[in-house]
This record gives C-alpha cells, sequence and structure tokens, in this order.
C-alpha cells in the first residue's frame, strides 16, 4: 500500500474508515436516526468527477461543510483515520461493499450510502481497526492510502 497525499485528482473508489470512541445516536437527514457504536466504520464510495478521489476524501475529513451525503453527517461524530483508495477507471464501490461486507467481524448498515443501487449497504462497522492488506487481497485492488488532517 503506498501513501500518495497528491493523487492528482485521478478518479477512482476509495474506503473511508473512521472511528467512534462513544455510542450516541445522530440524525441522519431524512434517513432518521442511527445509533453510533463505539469501534470503527468503513464507507465505501467512488469519485469520478472533478478532483477524483483525493478532493473526496479531503471533503471526507472536513467536519465543516454543506451536508450532501449521509456520510457529511456521520462526520459530527466519527474522526476520519484513513481512506485506502484504487485508482482503477472502473467504478469499484460495489463489489467492494460486497467484500466488506464478507469480511469477519463487519456488521452493514443497512441501506446507508446506498440509495442508487442494489447492495444492502455501503458503510459497515466493526469493532477493529480492519485490515487493508486482507481487505486488498479479497477484493483484487492495488490500494493507496491518503490522509487529510481532519479538523476534529
Amino acid at each position: 500500500m503506498n501513501d500518495s497525499p497528491d493523487a492528482a485528482g485521478q478518479p477512482g473508489t476509495y474506503a473511508l474508515i473512521l472511528r467512534s470512541r462513544r455510542r450516541t445516536t445522530l440524525t441522519i437527514g431524512r434517513r432518521g436516526s442511527l445509533e453510533i457504536a463505539p469501534g470503527y466504520y468503513v464507507y465505501v464510495g467512488s469519485a469520478f468527477g472533478p478532483g477524483g478521489v483525493a478532493a473526496r476524501v479531503r471533503r471526507h475529513f472536513r467536519r465543516a461543510k454543506k451536508k450532501h451525503w449521509h456520510i457529511d453527517y456521520l462526520r459530527e461524530v466519527l474522526a476520519p483515520i484513513v481512506a485506502w483508495c484504487s485508482y482503477d477507471a472502473e467504478r469499484l464501490e460495489h463489489r467492494w461493499a460486497a467484500v466488506f461486507q464478507d469480511l469477519p467481524g463487519m456488521t452493514p448498515v443497512p441501506g446507508f450510502g446506498c440509495t442508487d443501487c442494489r447492495c444492502e449497504a455501503h458503510l459497515f462497522h466493526c469493532p477493529r481497526m480492519p485490515d487493508a492488506r486482507a481487505f486488498g487481497r479479497r477484493c483484487g485492488s492495488h490500494l493507496d492510502s491518503l490522509a487529510f488532517p481532519a479538523d476534529d
């Protein structure tokens, strides 16, 4: 896995790893309330628009922003750790979501982040930090990692 904080605006797919240190309830727009448990959350997305993966991940690391996606609400209580990404021209988010769902210890948050597809979830909870190498092997993708200073 490579660290490439300036991926020159390349499009691709990412898995954002976030952490919760406490139990709380959060209101997610029209979706309603969501129980947040301590542990790690993985959000799978793609960024094929202007700025690519680096711009999207940088946005997710910011807390103060206009809320556009479900993930934006989570930043109120979850701290970003790192994002794993692939600059493959193919949209891999649905395949990645299926891989995360099958990893031991992962619990899907049904309907989160997947209102425009047939996946059960694009957000997963797990008690421990997920293993990037194990995930990379299972999904068959070369992964880079991106991390930016969070504004917490």
